[in-house]
């Protein structure tokens, strides 16, 4: 199905061109009349599906931009990814009027309490973040809004959010729509199904499957070989745009990057200890092509756009299922083909 057979309205079937889009995937198509329909839903897609689009195109078509209050908000465990969510939706409603701005820790309350003030339809944000803001001022109205989104639902209750997410459903006691959207589903996000969304509407594309299609996944044993020059003769001989290369921690992490440098030019390093502009930073460099390896923690693991990579390595194995799918899930996104590589 393409975009202009949705009746969307022309400034974003406008945009959606700009932006390349013609072709819903699977899970656009799926969710895409649920939503503008006005039904609670339950999502699960495979990583790098296109699950942004799927919530933002319908609710920027349902958005009145002439009511300057919050009419959706979404929650997503990240930093990254609520900056993420933001330029995605800004992209969709940039013909439209409809004004989206995200609110995370690790920037200043008063320059977020002030593009509140000022004007924002779409809510992009972090739970503690939303939480501060709830507590402690009264720039937040949530009273106008009429669609809920929490994405990576089960990473929230992976990282400890779910008291968090508790509170924030609470707290939105008038008729409105609620949307969960998840590459795993978990059983502990069966009682936050139960307690807060009415009759959803279940999609569950891919459900034995979660890893993208076009994703090939090779396995390297090392043997006696040291690790690090595995990896450097592989960086060497094979062909990479870009790639992303997961350690477990931030001290692996750290000490694989000093000695890549001495190897490679175009190296840099993402964790969670890093200032949040610094690390805004290299994803926006990284995600415009100018870097070409990152090393990185699982911070970057999760539901994160970067159209370039080819190669998500693991140097050090991940902890688990979960965390291999959302690690190789870098890569592989929206059909294009991508290499998993485990050492």
């Amino acid at each position: 199905m393409k975009f202009s057979e949705l009746g969307l309205r022309p400034e974003i079937l406008k945009a959606l061109t700009d932006m390349g889009y013609n072709d819903l995937t699977p899970i656009q198509e799926e969710t895409f009349d649920h939503i503008r329909g006005g039904r609670d839903l339950l999502a699960r897609a495979e990583t790098g599906s296109g699950k942004t689009a799927a919530c933002g195109i319908p609710l920027v078509q349902k958005i009145d931009p002439s009511l300057n209050a919050i009419q959706a908000l979404i929650l997503v465990p990240t930093r990254e990814l609520a900056l993420q969510y933001v330029e995605e939706i800004d992209n969709i409603s940039r013909h439209t009027g409809v004004v989206p701005f995200a609110v995370f820790g690790g920037f200043s309350m008063e320059i977020q309490k002030a593009k509140l003030r000022d004007k924002v339809h779409v809510l992009v944000a972090t739970p503690g973040r939303l939480i501060d803001f709830l507590y402690n001022t009264i720039s937040v109205d949530l009273s106008h809004v009429r669609t809920l989104v929490l994405d990576e639902a089960d990473e929230m209750l992976k990282m400890g959010f779910i008291e968090d997410v508790d509170f924030i459903l609470s707290c939105l006691i008038h008729e409105h729509q609620t949307l969960f959207f998840a590459a795993t589903m978990p059983a502990e996000i069966d009682r936050l199904v139960r307690t807060y969304l009415k009759d959803p509407v279940r999609v569950e594309l891919n459900k034995e499957q979660v890893a993208p299609q076009s994703l090939s996944h090779h396995f390297r044993y090392t043997g006696r070989q040291p690790r690090l020059t595995a990896l450097i003769e592989y960086l060497t001989t094979e062909k990479i745009s870009q790639a992303i290369i997961f350690c477990n921690s931030r001290h692996h992490g750290e000490k694989l990057a000093k000695e890549l440098e001495k190897k490679f030019e175009s190296i840099a390093y993402i964790h969670g200890g890093l200032e949040q502009p610094r690390r805004t930073s290299i994803f926006e460099r990284f995600r415009r092509n100018e870097i070409t390896f990152m090393v990185a923690t699982d911070v970057a693991g999760r539901g994160l756009d970067f159209s370039h990579v080819s190669h998500v390595i693991n140097y050090d194995c991940p902890c688990g299922l979960e965390s291999y799918t959302h690690r190789t899930g870098r890569t592989g996104r929206m059909g294009r083909s991508g290499i998993a590589m485990t050492f």
